[in-house]
């Protein structure tokens, strides 16, 4: 009889601080000779946004994402509902509406049973027929460290929209979900994180951003992403670059998850999170920000919330209100060069 070892003893790194860098990807992506693209393709690889987007015709397009990671939490189904919620984000970070999805799975067939696999397909199953999505198969190989993950097709009005490429000065950038999920993981591979600090990150990474996107379609919204292993500030530095704009950062205004700057200061910080602060600050001004805080806020997430640039913010403050989602208002977007971001306060104590 096999026994059973954490799942989460088989990761090199939890959830999507597993993920290259982003200056190694960016090393990699430029290294490429890509072709053309035909005038169906809506949205490329040209800005590194969340998903590819396909033209059926004028008034359909077609969402194409994928996500897979290392086991990010020991139970086998909450693992499979994070990673299916994960991956479905992308598609609502483009304002659509996921509508079928593909399993990813590599498992260590020798040390791991059957039946935990089982659970973690069931859990992704779960989480998509909850959003509406049908999960219609999908590929696995044998391999020594698990991991799992889904291709997400979604469909969306191409004059609806969002994209990482349509933030202007003058929008607000509102945050949809509190910080500090990848702190929490790598506490909980290392012991030492509480049970309230599992239990709420669970929950928060198990929440959909459908109800975030369809608060921001109400009202006109075109820039979005979500926040994912590249943390707040990539993601932020990534959607201003593809804008060509800039940004001040209110830190203080930032939602954390219980204990994260304690974490942080406990230099309990995944190498993730360190390649995602040291590839944003060139361009970043910390201001009176402590190296932890700038930590937190580069922190790697997994199954993160909505980054929205809203040239409206009376009008998306109140379609996030009524849909009950969770939000707060972080920063502003400028002029000036591309990618930057000044960051002003510290986080409250």
């Amino acid at each position: 009889m096999q026994e059973e070892r954490r799942l989460t003893s088989f990761s090199h790194g939890a959830g999507c601080g597993c993920k290259l860098g982003p200056d190694q990807l960016l090393e990699v992506m430029g290294s490429l000779q890509l072709p053309g693209v035909p005038p169906e393709v809506l949205v490329g690889v040209d800005t590194g946004d969340d998903a590819a987007v396909w033209a059926l015709d004028q008034d359909r397009a077609i969402i194409a994402t994928l996500d897979f990671f290392t086991p990010i939490v020991d139970d086998p189904y909450d693992w499979g509902r994070i990673a299916a919620t994960n991956a479905m984000s992308d598609v609502y970070a483009m304002g659509g509406t996921p509508f079928l999805a593909l399993n990813i799975v590599a498992w260590p067939v020798d040390d791991l049973p059957l039946g935990m696999l089982s659970s973690v397909l069931q859990g992704g199953v779960d989480a998509a027929t909850n959003a509406g999505v049908a999960v219609l198969g999908g590929h696995s190989i044998t391999d020594p460290e698990p991991k799992f993950g889904m291709v997400v097709l979604g469909s969306v009005d191409p004059a609806q929209m969002t994209t990482n490429a349509g933030a202007q000065p003058g929008d607000t950038v509102f945050l949809t979900k509190p910080l500090g999920l990848g702190m929490i993981s790598t506490a909980a591979k290392r012991g030492v994180a509480t049970d309230e600090q599992l239990q709420v990150a669970l929950d928060t990474m198990t929440t959909l951003n459908a109800d975030a996107a369809a608060a921001m379609i109400r009202v006109g919204v075109r820039a979005a992403t979500d926040v994912t292993g590249f943390g707040l500030m990539g993601h932020l530095s990534k959607m201003l670059r593809a804008s060509g704009v800039a940004a001040t950062l209110d830190a203080g205004a930032v939602p954390l998850l219980p204990g994260v700057l304690d974490l942080a200061q406990r230099d309990v910080v995944a190498g993730g999170t360190k390649r995602n602060h040291a590839s944003v600050t060139p361009t970043t001004d910390w201001g009176a920000c402590t190296l932890p805080e700038q930590y937190v806020l580069a922190d790697a997430q997994t199954s993160g919330g909505l980054l929205i640039a809203a040239p409206d913010a009376t009008a998306l403050r109140a379609s996030l209100a009524e849909l009950d989602v969770s939000h707060a208002e972080i920063g502003l977007v400028t002029e000036g060069s591309g990618g930057a971001i000044e960051v002003r306060g510290r986080f409250s104590e």
